[in-house]
């Protein structure tokens, strides 16, 4: 068996259901068909069970596609997001029939959308960077995005043009609150912050600080610099520069810039040791 198959994180397996993408590959009593959904909702925790008091791993955002492979008493499903491979449960009432196919993501930190093409109508959301939605019309400085409504043009970023400072993007998070589990503009945690910031340069990321861990490669404390990557046992943060940090965590309980030193240090009398690796990407 696999490592991948080994990790039930990204696993569609569980008390002998898979998904068929599993057929032959991994024991299961039944193989289903995954059924493709999109996330409705500006966000949707994905839950370690069908229960929305359970532990929120992650999230899925507007536009992203969840992969459903059973449904779940009480009105969860169960099954795979497919841009991070995470599995868990989610509300079926985040979930509607995929829309067309993303033109745009939402290029802002977090945007409105509105009923009418005139910001003055009710507005829905906020719908948070990274979103993956579809232009369907457009009038003067509004853009319509199928299930949603009118979205500011400056908010928008055609498929395909990305950021090229991941540094940068983490920034712009600066005060989100901490959520454990969380990507979204309104509150992450550390490797949220970390794939929200690489989604955002067109860089495929995994969801969790030891799967991030296995990105780039290992490079010495001295050569540490922006947009690398410094990682502690469960935890995450990007370079500023060879001296400060970014990162979403629970001391400060929000997104925060802290000298790497005053890091080390305070995270090591805490109990978690030093870093376990940099990394450059």
């Amino acid at each position: 068996m696999t490592a991948v198959l080994e990790d039930a994180r990204v696993t569609p397996l569980r008390d002998g259901v898979a998904s068929r993408s599993l057929e032959g590959i991994a024991k299961a009593e039944v193989y289903l068909d995954p059924k493709a959904m999109g996330c409705a909702a500006p966000a949707a925790g994905l839950h370690r069970t069908p229960d929305p008091a359970s532990e929120q791993m992650d999230q899925i955002l507007f536009g992203e596609v969840f992969e459903v492979i059973e449904e779940e008493a009480g009105g969860f499903v169960w099954g795979q997001a497919r841009r991070d491979g995470y599995v868990g449960f989610v509300a079926a009432g985040a979930l509607a029939a995929p829309a067309p196919e993303p033109t745009h993501r939402i290029s802002a930190l977090r945007t409105y959308a509105f009923a009418e093409p005139s910001i003055k109508s009710r507005a829905s959301g906020p719908y948070s960077m990274n979103s993956l939605v579809a232009v369907e019309a457009e009038e003067g400085r509004l853009r319509k995005v199928a299930g949603a409504g009118w979205v500011a043009a400056e908010h928008l970023a055609p498929v395909g043009v990305f950021e090229t400072d991941l540094a940068a993007v983490a920034e712009r998070f600066l005060g989100a609150p901490y959520l454990w589990g969380g990507r979204e503009s309104l509150g992450l945690d550390c490797s949220g912050l970390v794939q929200q910031a690489l989604f955002a340069c067109g860089l495929a990321c995994p969801r969790d600080a030891d799967q991030q861990a296995g990105l780039g490669h290992e490079i010495g404390r001295k050569d540490f610099r922006r947009g690398d990557l410094v990682f502690w046992r469960g935890h995450v943060a990007i370079a500023l520069d060879d001296t400060r940090i970014v990162h979403a965590n629970g001391h400060h309980m929000m997104v925060a810039i802290e000298p790497l030193e005053t890091a080390l240090e305070r995270i090591e009398a805490a109990g978690v040791g030093r870093p376990t690796a940099f990394r450059r990407l």
